[in-house]
């Protein structure tokens, strides 16, 4: 593995099935950083089924570390954004403390990136319908943030890869006019194939966009003691704010 993943290895659990996210964060990845992905299959996006599933993460989090990442991920917002901030936090903070390995969730990541951009006020897409979007604005707010909107996309969860660019393109910034005052957009999950659409919302709009898989491939680097940018998805990855060895956990085993 050294040969290959000489600056390090994540291991990422993806939620579903679904392909997409995982191959749009490989290709953004800097090289000699390794990606170990694990799978769950959560297919129906409801409420009920996002409170059951952070049980199934626990065995998938210790092949990772028992594979020796250096890093963690367990992805997906909605299981843990349910926890609340803080029990997600918490949940956080005892696998680190067992595995002895950094994580981070997808809310974690999140919260993270809003800061390092200086952000306060932010509007936020979703693709779910209905009161969940109450509980990530709530999510958002206990971490500090004044969520102006948390607007949820008319769309079927097991559709919203094959929403268009400019379908995505045009539901958010309909968001962001409403809401003017916001500092940044936030889209909520990697579903959505849409990085061609980040930089054109940020040149039109004028604030950053905070997008699931820029902001995985930042926070990796972060955790990894890497600075690498990458140009052409917004200014998270572009400009690396908040990275540097200052700024970063110390927690950092060797790879195998």
């Amino acid at each position: 593995m050294t040969f290959t993943s000489w600056r390090g290895v994540v291991g990422c659990i993806k939620p579903t099935l679904r392909p997409g996210g995982l191959e749009e964060l490989i290709r953004m990845l800097p090289e000699g950083i390794g990606v170990l992905p694990l799978f769950l299959n959560i297919s129906e996006g409801t409420t009920d089924e996002f409170k059951r599933a952070t049980t199934p993460y626990e065995p998938l989090v210790k092949q990772l570390a028992d594979a020796g990442c250096d890093l963690i991920h367990p992805e997906g917002a909605p299981p843990f954004m349910l926890l609340g901030f803080k029990g997600e936090a918490d949940h956080i903070k005892k696998w680190e403390k067992q595995y002895k390995v950094p994580f981070f969730t997808s809310g974690s990541n999140h919260v993270r990136a809003l800061r390092a951009l200086k952000v306060k006020r932010f509007v936020g897409a979703t693709y779910f319908r209905g009161d969940i979007n109450k509980i990530y604005a709530k999510y958002f707010v206990d971490a500090g943030f004044d969520a102006l909107d948390m607007a949820g996309m008319d769309v079927d969860f097991d559709k919203v890869q094959e929403l268009s660019g400019l379908q995505v393109y045009r539901f958010v910034k309909s968001v962001f006019l409403r809401n003017s005052k916001a500092q940044a957009i936030y889209m909520l999950g990697p579903a959505w194939r849409t990085l061609d659409i980040i930089e054109k919302l940020e040149q039109d709009l004028g604030v950053p966009v905070i997008h699931a898989v820029p902001a995985q491939c930042w926070d990796i680097q972060r955790h990894l003691h890497v600075r690498q940018p990458v140009k052409g998805f917004g200014r998270l990855i572009a400009e690396m704010p908040g990275t540097g060895i200052s700024h970063q956990s110390s927690v950092i085993r060797q790879s195998a």
